[in-house]
């Protein structure tokens, strides 16, 4: 059975920094995009930052361009989604998940895309 599991949310003052993970099990990565997502109450699901490790192109919405790196470990199968330069906007629950890469990763992480497989979430809060 394919599992997801994040970790790495908490709560961060402004300015501040968090390293989300996403440990994945149960299929294979070759032409599969790996893809975080958050949503805020009220708010539609947004995608932040997506990999397709077998081209090696990754994306990241304009919102968190030079202030995200999201890296990954081929042998743990566990994607990183480093987040610096924290700010209010970036709250919410960040859900990990995984599909088949059918388009680009850019499609694949902004197109309303029904992902086969997703972790639990992480909640991730910034407040002073």
């Amino acid at each position: 059975q394919a599992q997801i599991v994040e970790s790495g949310g908490g709560l961060v003052q402004p300015g501040g920094s968090l390293r989300l993970s996403c440990a994945t099990s149960g299929f294979a990565w070759n032409y599969y995009t790996i893809g975080w997502f958050r949503q805020a109450p009220g708010k539609e699901r947004q995608g932040v930052s997506c990999t397709t490790p077998s081209d090696g192109n990754t994306y990241y919405t304009n919102s968190v361009k030079g202030r995200f790196i999201l890296s990954r470990d081929n042998a743990k199968n566990t994607v990183y989604l480093q987040m610096n330069n924290l700010k209010p906007e970036d709250s919410g629950t960040y859900y990990c998940a995984a599909d088949r890469a059918i388009t680009t990763v850019q499609a694949m992480c902004e197109m309303n895309i029904n992902y086969h497989y997703w972790g639990q979430g992480t909640q991730v809060t910034v407040s002073s």
